[in-house]
């Protein structure tokens, strides 16, 4: 499947492929993440964050991770997640289509400042 299918993003599955895009987390570690990346501005609460997990997943974009941490620093109720190779294109391809509409905006103000000096 190509990764333009699935763009834009929704936002919620964004933030949770960024999570995922440097290392294993689990649903918690996700929530958190999010939280503090975002200044607190987005909240992934359990039932949108599992929603968006199962969706991830029965798209192919994540999966569950069989690696786990040492036994001590472990949940056993804890499921881990990772991105797939599609998840991880699909990410960068969000992620050039996000820059470029970035420097889109950036060149509009500086056209604007322009104009108005």
């Amino acid at each position: 499947m190509k990764p333009d299918t699935f763009l834009p993003l929704k936002p919620h599955w964004f933030h949770v492929l960024l999570c995922l895009a440097d290392q294993e987390q689990h649903g918690y570690g996700i929530m958190q993440e999010v939280l503090e990346r975002t200044g607190g501005k987005v909240r992934l609460w359990p039932a949108t964050l599992y929603g968006t997990i199962k969706r991830l997943m029965d798209s192919g974009l994540i999966e569950e991770s069989s690696r786990r941490p040492a036994a001590a620093l472990d949940d056993p109720r804890r499921r881990y997640y990772r991105l797939t190779s599609l998840g991880r294109r699909v990410l960068d391809a969000e992620s050039r289509r996000l820059e470029d509409l970035v420097r889109v905006i950036r060149s509009k103000r500086l056209s604007e400042r322009k104009a108005l000096s």
